[in-house]
């Protein structure tokens, strides 16, 4: 039983760190498109996360102003 347990909660630690990993491109409340190039990148907290620019793009968000 505590196996299974302990089992368990490793499974769900690693089930958590991996969906708590930063996306490729965050798109934020305000509709700009950051990927990890983006100075903005890592202030960017509240998103919609997307696997590349284009996808982000395609959803109606924009680049970032240089």
């Amino acid at each position: 039983m505590k196996t299974k347990l302990l089992t368990l909660l490793v499974s769900m630690f690693i089930l958590v760190s991996v969906q708590a990993a930063d996306p490729p491109v965050k798109k934020s409340n305000s509709g700009i498109c950051h990927d990890t190039k983006s100075s903005y990148y890592q202030q960017t907290k509240n998103f919609t996360p997307f696997k590349t620019i284009d996808e982000c793009l395609k959803s109606g968000g924009r680049l970032p102003k240089k």
